[in-house]
């Protein structure tokens, strides 16, 4: 009688463990579209069995009863977690940085149905225009109006730029607070895991999906390593440095640069914040290579894109290579930048010493200092304008500073002294944001220099000058490409390279979009859930509770029939 009554509990374990299978494939069919669910799979074992008879005895008689559930499996492939989270946060550099370099490309493009080298081009006619007859006044005013619409459009561009670093510096300070945020969230999760696996018992497998989620989604902002202690929590760091542990969340802090307004991450565990010594989160000292696992992450990119400044063209002009990419070469937009401004100051600087040239001279001024060798208008050479005014009007000017100022030297005679570029003073450069055209020729055309010294003939050669300097192949765009072209082929290469640039990172970051999804992909057949397979499982479990059922039933006739026999 006992063991027919102890049937029916294998019986009952039958029932309950098959229901609580089919309770977890439906769970796992419920989660199938849920992103980072990790299927839940049973595995049966035997309970226990009972064992009659004397412990000598030879041959001893067991009873089962039934069964159970021995784990809940969770599994996840810790390196394909790995590959997976480094190739993400590869695709996402390489993403963000092409974005960045189709941002420069678009600021060049048509805006107001005339594309940037159709303005130069025009620009470029007008000189020829005016070769023609520099005493015409059509052709004066035709130069100034070109100028004064290429001013116009290179600022433009220019002030693109600087919005764009503008932009890209929001997303950097939103970057930070999202990886502080997913800190705190995985260090929270961390506890809660923590509070409910001490026990041994269950696992907190809802929980550990949701750490592992963030673990995926902190990988596309920065480099991330990760291990699992015994306890079940999970230690970061970040770039090589320790972001958490089991207790702490080391948060990253944006320091904001007084004058460009720019934000660059830190540790500030790490750094001296009361005497300004800041430990930098990323360290550009080190190449960008996938060998050495320095390009991953958006932060590292949008940093890299935007640049620590706003450059211009002494970030590339007479730098070694070296010391190109090392500093301007790096970002995107500081070569972008720097390349534009030195066009500029190239073409800028060519037509003013053109129109209002130059020799070196040392007197000893009136006021007592002197000159050595200084710069000084070319009286004996320069051409004039409209009332023969002296020194030469240059084509454009420097905001707030004339290019000359008047010396008179001790033996009466009168110098004109140029005013020479400060690189440490932005105030005195001819770069494009300080750059204008000459408000003096805005007033009057006539007064761009088209005589000669003497003020009666023409000056046809210093015009056939101008226009030759368009031909002249004397400029090199940065000191990796040190072939020498012209202006036009200036612009060229420098539009050519960006688009090079954005070639190349389109396309890797294409590839390694694939190549992420594939990893996920093979992550999926590990712990993806599978409609067919579940829906067999389904079948399986049912039937199991199906014949469960059946067997409780025959007991039950089996003991009844016994019952009323007796």
């Amino acid at each position: 009688m006992a063991n027919g009554m102890g049937s029916l509990y294998i019986g009952a374990s039958g029932l309950q463990n098959s229901q609580n299978a089919l309770n977890t494939t439906a769970n796992n069919l419920a989660n199938l579209d849920t992103k980072g669910y990790v299927r839940q799979q049973v595995i049966f074992a035997d309970r226990e069995y009972v064992t009659f008879g004397k412990p000598s005895a030879i041959s001893k008689q067991q009873a089962g009863l039934g069964l159970k559930i021995a784990d809940v499996v969770h599994t996840r492939d810790y390196f394909l977690d790995r590959y997976y989270r480094t190739e993400n946060g590869r695709q996402s550099f390489y993403e963000t940085t092409a974005e960045a370099v189709e941002e420069v490309e678009d600021m060049f493009q048509e805006m107001e149905g005339e594309t940037f080298q159709e303005m130069l081009e025009s620009f470029k006619e007008s000189f020829d225009e005016f070769a023609k007859g520099p005493d015409t006044e059509v052709y004066q005013n035709l130069v100034v109006q070109k100028a004064t619409l290429f001013v116009s459009r290179v600022k433009e561009i220019y002030s693109d730029m600087k919005t764009y670093q503008s932009k890209v510096n929001v997303k950097i300070r939103e970057n930070i607070d999202k990886i502080n945020e997913l800190g705190h969230k995985i260090q929270d999760l961390n506890q809660q895991i923590l509070k409910i696996e001490s026990g041994g018992v269950e696992t907190a497998m809802t929980l550990r999906d949701e750490r592992d989620n963030a673990l995926d989604e902190l990988s596309t902002y920065a480099k991330v390593d990760f291990s699992e202690g015994v306890d079940g929590t999970v230690r970061v760091r970040l770039e090589d440095v320790e972001f958490l542990d089991e207790v702490h969340v080391y948060e990253i802090k944006g320091i904001t640069d007084e004058i460009t307004g720019f934000v660059t991450p830190i540790w500030p565990q790490l750094s001296d914040i009361e005497r300004g010594r800041y430990t930098e989160m990323f360290n550009f000292s080190v190449d960008i290579s996938p060998e050495l696992n320095t390009d991953i992450g958006t932060l590292k990119a949008l940093v890299l894109a935007r640049g620590d400044k706003i450059a211009n063209y002494t970030d590339v002009a007479g730098l070694t290579a070296k010391e190109y990419n090392d500093g301007a070469g790096m970002s995107t937009m500081l070569s972008a930048q720097a390349e534009l401004d030195q066009f500029m100051h190239l073409i800028v600087t060519g037509i003013n010493d053109i129109l209002s040239p130059t020799v070196n001279k040392s007197f000893m001024g009136k006021d007592g200092v002197y000159y050595d060798n200084v710069r000084v208008w070319d009286e004996e050479n320069g051409c004039l304008g409209a009332g023969e005014e002296k020194p030469g009007q240059e084509l454009f000017s420097r905001r707030g500073m004339e290019r000359y100022r008047k010396v008179e030297a001790t033996d009466g005679t009168v110098y004109y002294v140029y005013n020479e570029e400060n690189t440490k003073d932005t105030t005195t450069m001819y770069t494009i944001q300080n750059l204008v055209v000459n408000p003096a020729l805005e007033e009057a055309e006539s007064r761009l220099p088209h005589m000669e010294p003497n003020g009666k003939d023409v000056a046809m050669g210093m015009a056939q000058k101008l226009a030759e300097l368009w031909s002249k192949k004397d400029y090199i765009v940065n000191p990796n490409n040190t072939a020498p072209t012209d202006f036009i082929g200036y612009y060229n290469r420098m539009i050519g390279e960006i688009g090079s640039k954005g070639h190349v990172y389109q396309g890797l970051a294409t590839d390694l979009s694939s190549e992420v999804s594939t990893i996920d992909n093979n992550r999926q057949q590990v712990f993806g859930v599978s409609s067919d397979e579940e829906l067999q499982n389904m079948i399986k479990y049912q039937n199991a509770y199906n014949a469960a059922s059946r067997f409780i039933n025959v007991i039950s006739e089996m003991l009844e029939h016994l019952v009323t026999r007796m």
